[in-house]
């Protein structure tokens, strides 16, 4: 350790202007275990607890991360050496910067060294809630069936192997058969990703998974284990030096994975919860009845909207979202994307202004104090783009609705699995489980113009509705011209789409 690295016995130390924990972390106990511990649940969950715990009454409410995977060894072995603390950097758009320090996790168990333990943490009586941030694809989910794929060969070892899991409904399932067993309490199980109705994807996930290890505890979970739906979200980029420098020389000591998010949050949450909860709503979250016209809202808005940006601005030659957005070109089909093709198809959203909703989301991305890389953005695109943009694209249809705008975003994912670099001649950056089917499929467009749809666990039949394949068509005729300029397209795609929407209206 370092002698000045970030540590309980340092808090002290830190300029008055620093936000610190000042509950007494001794007293805390762990009734929250969350699986997946990444920049997004340190920038959310992680920090709505971290201000819960300044309400004396809350301290059985603090975290025990769990890393599943075996590049979670380095956060352990830094999350160790600060006594679970690490820096948050709150990036306003103006650029104002709140600092503080996160101390609201109290322990971290790395499975691959010890499976038991967490087996034995999550079954613990103290444990009230397992949340999980594991990605889109962590949850094995089949994005045309819906259903769980049971041909992935983890989840393969998992059924036949209870006692040594692998994924997290392995862990869940072991630990909630020791609670059965005992005539012990169920816990939450409480999804934080970025999936529509992830409570409810969760509890389909593990009831698949469990009938097929063990029936009888899968009935005893549908009827005792609450999953709350919930929308998270917070903008929140990977780590850069450029943030550990600045924390070395703001907080005056090291934390060697600190983490910068934007200063807006929000969490959406349904009050559904089967052995107490956190009172979030102290801290800032809302609970509701129904999380799910706000979680389509974000999902269909934000998150395919990102997609629009990372998708075109990567084919630009452009690197980061704010600079994306920052051109009015990005900036005006991103916002006739969201009004167009996407809110016809949002519920009613009582208490909501769209419009101002919108504007907030493209003030957000032009922040230019984050950074957020659109390599970051369009990664495992494969597990996103099913249910942020292609979701859309199908309601569209079957409503009888034009959705170029969207057509081109998909043939622009095309080329760039197909090509992989820009038309700048910049290399592109491309992280995703699919990274091979992608590639294979997208490389046949040269022979075959509708090669890549044919991925049908992606589009389902989109390559069949003559409504969606002839734009299609036409979009990759544009992008794979020679000296073909996404600038132009897009411009081209807009005018077209403004004026079959005059042509209707009329």
């Amino acid at each position: 350790m370092t002698n000045n690295q970030l540590n309980q016995s340092r808090l002290a130390n830190l300029p008055s202007h620093i936000d610190i924990p000042a509950y007494d972390r001794s007293q805390l106990k762990a009734g929250i275990v969350h699986i997946g511990v990444g920049g997004f649940h340190r920038a959310h969950q992680a920090m709505y607890i971290n201000e819960l715990l300044k309400t004396p009454g809350s301290e059985q409410w603090a975290i025990c991360g769990v890393g599943l995977l075996e590049n979670n060894r380095g956060l352990r072995d830094i999350l160790v050496k600060q006594d679970y603390l690490y820096s948050l950097v709150v990036r306003h758009p103006n650029g104002q910067i709140d600092n503080k320090v996160i101390g609201s996790m109290i322990d971290f168990i790395f499975a691959p060294d010890n499976k038991q333990a967490v087996i034995d943490k999550l079954a613990h009586v103290d444990t009230k809630v397992v949340s999980l941030t594991i990605t889109e694809g962590g949850y094995n989910l089949n994005p045309i069936t819906g259903d769980l794929d049971v041909k992935n060969p983890d989840i393969i070892h998992d059924i036949a192997n209870p006692n040594t899991p692998i994924t997290a409904f392995g862990y869940i399932a072991a630990a909630l058969k020791i609670r059965k067993d005992n005539n012990m309490q169920a816990f939450t199980v409480q999804s934080c990703d970025n999936i529509q109705h992830n409570g409810a994807v969760t509890r389909k996930m593990l009831l698949s998974f469990t009938a097929q290890q063990d029936k009888e505890l899968s009935q005893w979970i549908e009827q005792h284990v609450a999953f709350p739906n919930a929308m998270v979200d917070r903008i929140t980029p990977v780590t850069t030096k450029a943030d550990i420098d600045y924390v070395t020389q703001t907080f005056g000591l090291q934390d060697e994975w600190p983490i910068t998010c934007e200063s807006f949050a929000q969490w959406v949450i349904e009050d559904n919860f089967s052995d107490g909860r956190p009172n979030w709503d102290l801290a800032g979250a809302q609970f509701v009845s129904d999380v799910t016209p706000f979680e389509k809202m974000k999902i269909r808005l934000l998150n395919a909207g990102h997609s629009v940006l990372g998708l075109l601005g990567s084919i630009h030659g452009y690197a980061t979202i704010d600079e994306t957005v920052s051109d009015k070109d990005f900036a005006q089909y991103l916002r006739a994307f969201m009004d167009l093709e996407v809110t016809p198809m949002l519920d009613q959203l009582d208490g909501i202004d769209l419009n101002e909703y919108k504007d907030t989301l493209i003030e957000r991305f032009a922040n230019p104090n984050i950074k957020d890389s659109l390599a970051r953005i369009c990664s495992e695109s494969s597990a996103k783009l099913p249910k942020f943009l292609v979701a859309t694209i199908h309601e569209n249809l079957a409503a009888g609705n034009d959705c170029s705008l969207a057509t081109l975003v998909i043939a622009t994912w095309c080329l760039y699995s197909d090509k992989q670099v820009s038309q700048a001649r910049q290399a592109l950056d491309i992280q995703d489980a699919m990274h091979n089917e992608l590639t294979e499929y997208a490389q046949k467009t040269a022979t075959d113009k509708l090669a890549f749809l044919k991925l049908d666990s992606l589009f389902g039949d989109l390559i069949e509705q003559p409504a969606f394949s002839q734009n299609y068509s036409k979009a990759i005729d544009a992008l794979y011209a020679p000296s073909s300029n996404i600038k132009q397209i897009m411009q081209n795609t807009l005018e077209q789409k403004h004026n079959t929407v005059t042509a209707e209206t009329n």
